[in-house]
């Protein structure tokens, strides 16, 4: 997958993709409709999405809201066959444009796509001025179509971003996969930590939350794919999400210890999916404890992933 961090960027190979446009947080089973339509035959596959995402531009004192960070949505993009993706930057210059200046400025004379697909709700331009019929309209204009795509209704309701981070926030990672069609993903380095796992018999792999919705803290069963080094593999663990009360951590962080691993994973990058939500968090009078607790953590862990 070719990725472009601005339009002006777009070289002679890049143009007459067909192009899905959106933020594409989550990449939930909407997004994968909408992708599949933009499908076509005798045309790329293109994303066309922004970064950082709008509201956190309009809204940057807001709590963490993203499902996904720019990494962890190029991969499941790329994994999706999508062949060229352009992430534009979500800065003064773009939000200055007009929908009018913005399709002919960036699909047209920067992109030069062929079609694109939009969600019924699309909005686009200088203080959202455009809509999705404005741009078919603006389509027939530039010699591009157009399609509209419905809202994609799931078991629960309407698959969107904001159920599926509700789901998260309750605890039910099996309802937001079915709405995501794939595991909630948390991605990116193994960081450093104070190796108190390790003084347990847990060493843990130790990944920040910085701008991600923080799922409901406590206890999961979680799939793990390492992604780079010697490692590389896809392994089954539990993970702690929170602030471990035990230890008063101030901000929020996924520990995930490795089922039948060992290691080192410092500074490679990880892809933990959230498989079954098994209990919240929890003060323990003594470390002796909490090692039994997480002993009963890891079995039900490992039956959860056998179920």
């Amino acid at each position: 997958m070719r990725v472009l961090r601005d339009y002006q960027y777009a070289q002679a190979r890049d143009r007459g993709a067909s192009v899905a446009i959106g933020n594409f947080d989550g990449v939930h089973r909407g997004h994968q409709h909408v992708l599949g339509l933009a499908k076509r035959l005798d045309a790329p596959l293109g994303v066309v999405t922004f970064e950082p995402h709008p509201r956190e531009v309009f809204a940057p004192d807001a709590p963490p809201f993203r499902l996904m960070n720019a990494a962890a949505r190029a991969n499941r993009l790329e994994k999706l066959g999508v062949d060229l993706l352009a992430e534009l930057p979500f800065d003064t210059r773009l939000m200055s444009l007009s929908a009018e200046d913005f399709v002919a400025t960036v699909l047209v004379e920067g992109l030069g796509i062929s079609h694109a697909v939009v969600g019924a709700d699309f909005r686009f331009g200088k203080e959202r001025g455009g809509d999705a019929e404005m741009l078919q309209d603006l389509g027939k204009q530039h010699g591009f179509d157009v399609t509209i795509a419905t809202l994609l209704e799931g078991d629960t309701g309407a698959v969107s971003s904001t159920a599926i981070r509700q789901a998260l926030s309750d605890g039910r990672p099996a309802d937001a996969a079915e709405m995501l069609g794939h595991w909630h993903r948390i991605e990116g380095p193994v960081l450093h930590g104070e190796k108190r796992g390790r003084e347990l018999g847990y060493p843990t792999a130790n990944m920040n939350l910085d701008g991600l919705h923080v799922p409901k803290p406590g206890v999961y069963a979680v799939t793990v794919e390492v992604r780079d080094g010697p490692h590389a593999g896809t392994y089954g663990g539990v993970a702690n999400l929170g602030f471990r009360p035990m230890f008063e951590l101030e901000t929020p962080n996924l520990e995930t210890f490795l089922f039948d691993f060992k290691g080192d994973l410092y500074g490679t990058h990880l892809s933990v999916g959230l498989v079954s939500y098994l209990r919240g968090e929890a003060n323990f009078d003594s470390l002796d404890a909490l090692i039994v607790q997480m002993d009963a953590d890891s079995a039900a862990a490992r039956a959860a992933l056998r179920a």
